[in-house]
Order: C-alpha cells, then sequence, then structure tokens
C-alpha cells in the first residue's frame, strides 16, 4: 500500500509533529464535529474510542482510498471528564483538583481503511497513562495561567511545555499524555499492513532517498 493517502484528522500541531515520524507525507484535515464531554464516566476508555471513531468517520467520506488516523485524548481523575477550560476560573479549578494526585490520561485511536469509497477495517485502542502533579500553590497555578497554555488543552495543561514543571511523574506512555500514542500507532499500523520501517528511510534527514 505504498500510494495509500494518509489521513490525519486533526488540527493538532503535537499530533502533526509526531506524525512526521513516521516518515510517511499525509494530509491534515481536522473533523468538524461537536464534542459533548460527560462530567463523569465509569468507561473513559469507551468514550475514547467513540470520540476518535466519530472523527474519523466525519472525515472518511471526502476519500475513496484513504487511510484515516484520528485520536481523542480524555484527561480522568475519579471518574471526572476533564475536558478543554472554558475560562481561567475553569483552568484554575481543573489545575487545583489535579494538584498532587495522580490522574489518567487515554489517548484513544482510530485507524479507518477506507478502499474504493467504502470503509474495509476499523482498528481502534486506547493506551492509559497515569500522570502525577506535584503539589501547586496558588501562585504556582496563576504563573501557569499566565502563560496561556492550558486553555486549548484538556485537564488544562501540557505535558510538553511549561506543563512539565507541574509534574512529578508519569507511568506509561509519555507521548500518550503529549496526545499520540506512538508505540500504540505503530504497532496498529503494522497489523494494518500498511507501514514497516524502510531502510530507505532516513530519520535525520527526515526524507527518502532516491
Amino acid at each position: 500500500m505504498e500510494s495509500l493517502r494518509w489521513v490525519l484528522a486533526s488540527q493538532s500541531p503535537r499530533r502533526r509533529a509526531l506524525m512526521r515520524l513516521f516518515g510517511k507525507p499525509f494530509e491534515v484535515h481536522p473533523a468538524q464535529i461537536e464534542e459533548h464531554l460527560p462530567e463523569f464516566t465509569a468507561r473513559p476508555a469507551a468514550l475514547g474510542k467513540r470520540l476518535a471513531r466519530a472523527k474519523a468517520e466525519a472525515v472518511a467520506p471526502c476519500y475513496s482510498d484513504a487511510l484515516i488516523i484520528a485520536a481523542d485524548t480524555l484527561v480522568v481523575i475519579d471518574g471526572w471528564v476533564l475536558g478543554k477550560p472554558a475560562d481561567e476560573q475553569k483552568a484554575f479549578e481543573m489545575l487545583r483538583l489535579l494538584s498532587g494526585r495522580t490522574h489518567t490520561v487515554i489517548t484513544a485511536l482510530c485507524l479507518l481503511l477506507r478502499q474504493n469509497g467504502q470503509t474495509v477495517q476499523v482498528v481502534q485502542d486506547a493506551p492509559r497513562s497515569r500522570v502525577t502533579f506535584r503539589p501547586l500553590s496558588d501562585e504556582w497555578i496563576r504563573w501557569y495561567l499566565a502563560t496561556g497554555e492550558p486553555f486549548d488543552k484538556a485537564g488544562a495543561y501540557g505535558i510538553q511545555e511549561y506543563g512539565a514543571l507541574l509534574i512529578d511523574k508519569v507511568h506509561g506512555c509519555y507521548f500518550n499524555v503529549v496526545g499520540l500514542p506512538l508505540a500504540t500507532l505503530a504497532t496498529r499500523l503494522e497489523q494494518l499492513g500498511v507501514w514497516t520501517p524502510d531502510n530507505r528511510y532516513n530519520p535525520q534527514r527526515g526524507a527518502t532517498k532516491p
């Protein structure tokens, strides 16, 4: 499937950057869906899979032959789902809730294979990581809010930027917390038969040798 088009159904710059590690050209086609997150769930992995699949299926009709890759990241603590904060007060409350505690991050994946205008295979996964925050003073939280980073991220933080200063430890895949679990995605791509490591690809150059 060398000529198969890859489509990332996400507008996240973090996911775009991580996708480049596979060395395959891909298109970006954000899914235009409204996400209605419940405040509480006993089955966060199932919720994440449903949302990721909805994103993939929203984009799929635009492509006859393609691999659609969609992802959805959930931050959950004690069953409470923390989405993107609506405002500064909500972000403050989320960070206060996470302070000094361990929570779960799930990034659900949906890989949807299209051939001749039909969906022929769907593969899903939802790996978990456990993230422990340092105890945060109000001063620390206000400092982090001032960076502007929390407002477009689930749980009101991003682990790969200023938010790294808030975190004590991570158990599980770091990239799962960033928003794209690379090892899981690589495994699923291989299972679909759409990607394998290729010695023609030079990771340092980021291009295919002639």
